[in-house]
This record gives C-alpha cells, structure tokens and sequence, in this order.
C-alpha cells in the first residue's frame, strides 16, 4: 500500500523587504509582542510545523540615507521565541541567526536554552554575511571574504554540534575541545543535552555552495522557485547530493518560501492579488528597486516611463546593507527584454519582476496546487509569507488547511511533540 505523501507547513512573521502591506489599515505593530502571538497562535491552531522569525543585523541605507521597512526594527529573535514557547504547545520555534557575526559556544547555548524551555521546538536557519557594512556594527567587521561564509558557517555548526553532544543522553557532562581554522575552544557545555539533541537547521540558500551546505548539514531548506518544473529540478539536484553525506531523502526537508491569496472565484483571487502587488510596490519603491540593480540615482525617472537605457554601475555604494546583487547587468537587461515585450512601464516591470511565486486561486484551487507541488516532488511543504501582520494567515488557516486535510494531505492533529517529530526527521546520532 502507498503511503500519501503528507505536505509541512510553517509560517514566516511578515515584515521582509516589499512583501508587507504597512499602508493596510489591518496592518499592526512588528514590535508588540501581541504581534508575533497572534501569528503564532493561528500557525499553531493551522497545525503549522513552526513559526519562522527573519533578522537584520543593520539599518540599510539609501542615498546616503536610512531607509529601511524591515526586519532591523524588530526584537531579537530568540528572545520573542522563548516568550512564544510560553503561549504556544506544540509549534515549532526558529530563528535565523547569522553563524558569521556569532560565537559557537553563546549561540550554542541560547538554542539549547530554547530548546529546553519549549519542550523540544527550537530550530535554528543559518545564515551568513560577508557584507563589511553590516559587519562595522561587530569586532570583526568585514573580515570575512565571500568565499570563506560557507566555511566559517559548516565548521560554526559543526562545533555547536560538539557542544550539545558534549552532555551524554544520560545527562553526564564531558570537556569539549575544538581546534579548526575559525574556532579553537575548550571548555565545558554549561546545558544537559536538549530534548531533540540538537535544534532543527535550516539553511537558505540557491547557489552551489548553499545546495551543498544544505545537502550535508541542514534538516530543512528554505527556498523560492517560480514553477513546478523550477522546483523539481532544484528537489531533485539537492536530494541527489544527500546519498555522499550518509543521508537519506527524508532526512532533508525542502520547503519554499510562498504566499497565497485567495478568492472566492479565480477572477476575485487574481484582482485581490494584482491589488496587493499594486501596494507592495509603490512609484517610489519602483525606483528605489530600480535603483537596486542599477547601482546610480534613478530619482528622476518616471516611475510610470520607460526603463534606463544606462548600464549599471557594479562597484556603487549607493545601496548599503542589502545582499549585493551578483550580475547587475544581466538582471537589467532580463527586466528590459521583459518591458520590450509586454509594453511595462518601470513601476509594472518591478510589479511583474520582483514578485514571490504565489499561489491564487479559489480555496480549492490552491489546495489541490499545493497538494500537486509535494506530490510530484517539486517540494516537501511550503513557508508561508503572508502580506499582512499578524492577521495574515487567518484566511489560509480557516478555508484552506481543512480542504488539505480532507484531501488525506495534512495532519489533523499533531502526533509528537519536538518540532523533528512533526517533519519526520530522524533524531541525531549521539557523536560525544
């Protein structure tokens, strides 16, 4: 008898780049924690397999200037997350926490620190900078060359991996020591081993080195492809390089990051969304998205004109703190060919360029795409990035998930207890 393969879900606290709708009037504070509690408690009552917290280490600039709607002006992650482990039971909690500007034996112990308090639900995504503005806000301040993130962050969790073996199953305590190229400690862990052993990784990552960190080392991956076809082959290149590691397939979780938007009819869902798209991106966002890529100061454009003629400057400081984009010119004239051919205005082509796969549709429509993703193999589940804080996922929660679970798609009520238990994952091996 085929087992039905099951769909995971997890939701992502909104307030990432353009996706959020601040001018909303339903739109609520990202600093209240009231917030986070409400988008926790509907991911819970939705039986998301966890809640999934961004972070942002600086203020960007513009222009010289800051300018920045995004996750910088929140709290600290796991300090929100500890809170939400008191108002929440079986939810998965994670933090993304940048292994570049950290230290493995503190970050070590704040996971297990939440690992402990919620009961088995932490999870940790990874991430890295090799960005020197940001890192003027640390000691080691752009140290850190770009091709060196991958090798810092493998040994980084490596180590925090010795540490939390470093207590037996039994709760005996054990002297680590650890001697690389980034880290040379030794000491003793100050925490028993958590109940999961170690927090869930999470890795978000496209390129190469991503593929192959993820492949080695991580229980989940965050990503973003446009098409079922897109997601295939990105589920089969990194499931393929699990078999080198030791792994199975199950062992690696693959979970794009989308949004949904509804609608009564498909003509309703598509309006609402060309709405949303509409809000998200303003005539000023268009040039401030222009401006991104082009690297010079587009404030004398039309937003509703054509797009430059002039190239990109590769070298410009005019954007400050967000990830540099890595062939500037072939971006521009992909969005030019794509304003040739449809007659776009710049504010339509960032519209029709920038935005996140979505699925649109009826609640049945998007049920059933869902469905079709994970069981065709373009995905193991989905994180949603809804466009509203914190009432963003009421909507998928009440139409949607119980047509997944009619389906035989979705849980009807969790089973475990540890965020591992709900994504199947195996429980790691005691290496102490």
């Amino acid at each position: 008898m085929t087992v039905r393969k099951q769909l995971h879900l997890a939701a992502h606290f909104p307030g990432v780049n353009s996706t959020t709708v601040w001018a909303d009037p339903r739109s609520k504070s990202q600093i209240d924690f009231a917030s986070f509690e409400h988008l926790a408690r509907t991911a819970e009552r939705g039986l998301f397999d966890f809640f999934f917290l961004a972070e942002g280490l600086r203020l960007r600039e513009h222009r010289g200037r800051i300018h920045d709607l995004d996750v910088v002006g929140r709290p600290e992650s796991i300090t929100v997350l500890n809170a939400l482990a008191a108002v929440t039971e079986r939810l998965g909690l994670a933090a993304t926490v940048n292994a570049t500007f950290n230290e493995p034996y503190e970050l070590a112990r704040r996971f297990a620190t939440l690992d402990h308090l919620s009961g088995g639900r932490a999870a940790w995504n990874v991430v890295t900078s090799s960005d020197a503005f940001t890192g003027e806000n640390f000691r080691r301040g752009g140290f850190l060359d770009r091709a060196d993130r991958y090798t810092r962050a493998a040994e980084f969790l490596a180590t925090a991996r010795e540490l939390w073996d470093s207590w037996t199953p039994e709760g005996l305590p054990r002297p680590f020591a650890h001697r690389g190229e980034h880290f040379d400690i030794a000491g003793e862990f100050g925490l028993p081993r958590s109940p999961q052993g170690h927090p869930v990784v999470i890795q978000a990552g496209d390129s190469p080195d991503g593929r192959e960190f993820a492949a080695s080392a991580a229980d989940v991956i965050f990503t973003r492809h446009g098409s079922l076809e897109a997601g295939r082959e990105f589920y089969a290149d990194v499931k393929g390089r699990l078999a080198r590691y030791g792994r199975a397939p199950e062992d690696l979780k693959i979970m794009p990051g989308v949004t949904v938007v509804l609608g009564d009819t498909a003509a309703e869902a598509q309006e609402r969304a060309a709405d949303i798209r509409r809000l998200q991106v303003s005539p000023q966002s268009a040039i401030l998205a222009l401006e991104q890529i082009w690297g010079v100061d587009l404030s004398s454009y039309d937003p509703d004109g054509p797009l430059p003629d002039i190239d990109p400057d590769p070298e410009s400081t005019l954007v400050q703190g967000r990830v540099k984009i890595a062939d500037p010119f072939a971006i521009a004239e992909k969005w030019r060919a794509l304003s040739r051919e449809k007659g776009l205005s710049i504010r339509q082509t960032v519209i029709e360029a920038s935005g996140r796969q979505s699925f649109i549709g009826t609640p049945e429509s998007v049920a059933a795409e869902l469905d079709g993703f994970v069981t065709n193999d373009a995905a193991d589940g989905f994180i949603l990035v809804p466009h509203l804080t914190p009432g963003g996922l009421d909507e998928f929660v009440d139409r949607v998930v119980p047509l997944l679970q009619e389906r035989g798609a979705f849980r009807t009520e969790y089973t475990g207890t540890t965020l591992r238990s709900h994504l199947g994952l195996p429980d790691p091996v005691w290496k102490g």
